[in-house]
């Protein structure tokens, strides 16, 4: 069973289980699995990577996934993320604007130092929330949502997250350490903003390794 966070008439707010694809062509993948938990009609907003969990909203109508697509095109649809990097932030708060391009033969982003045919912007923000042994917990704000992009801009800038072999990670020891936290955007029919929160199992690593408190206070 997949664990609802907020379900109605028009969407769904529920945790995506890592290992589980958001969307595919021939396999369970989230808007299978919540269509026969739910029943009727299930509309794909946006995407996590299959190794990535967290926070995922679904509309359940065409009326809903229009309006709730025009909030992330506009800026209105806020994703945090929960981050675990090798090495320490400078500055420890700040943000990060780059131009990225995807390689869909590799199935990699780049950052690129000039605009060219395929390159789009990426920008985020980030906070440093706690650090431990060379490792630093971040919370992510997105500004844009590009393939692959808080791993390509961290690890750009020589921290990878860990588990993220595929930018440079040496620390394979764990899935790809970052978790969908928080999805924020507005009703589409009652006008109310919503906020939605989730946290990764803390006793997993490299979950466990920052103090619990920490993690709780933030959700």
């Amino acid at each position: 069973m997949i664990e609802m966070l907020y379900e109605d008439p028009q969407l769904a707010v529920c945790v995506k289980p890592v290992g589980v694809l958001s969307q595919c062509d021939g396999e369970e993948d989230m808007a299978a699995l919540l269509r026969k938990q739910l029943g009727g009609e299930i509309f794909p907003l946006h995407r996590l990577d299959r190794n990535v969990g967290g926070v995922m909203a679904f509309a359940r109508t065409a009326g809903t996934a229009a309006a709730l697509s025009a909030q992330i095109q506009n800026g209105g649809f806020v994703k945090r993320y929960l981050a675990v990097v090798g090495g320490v932030p400078k500055p420890l708060a700040g943000e990060m604007s780059d131009l990225l391009f995807k390689d869909s033969r590799s199935g990699r982003s780049y950052v690129v130092n000039r605009p060219r045919k395929g390159t789009k912007e990426a920008r985020l923000a980030y906070s440093t929330i706690a650090g431990t042994d060379g490792k630093s917990l971040v919370l992510v704000r997105l500004f844009t949502g590009r393939t692959h992009q808080i791993r390509v801009q961290f690890a750009s800038r020589r921290m990878p997250l860990l588990g993220d072999g595929k930018y440079g990670s040496r620390d394979k020891s764990c899935d790809i350490a970052l978790w969908s936290h928080r999805l924020t955007f507005t009703h589409p029919t009652g006008g109310e903003e919503l906020s939605f929160c989730s946290l990764p199992d803390i006793s997993d690593y490299p979950w466990n390794i920052f103090d619990f408190g920490v993690l709780n206070e933030i959700c």
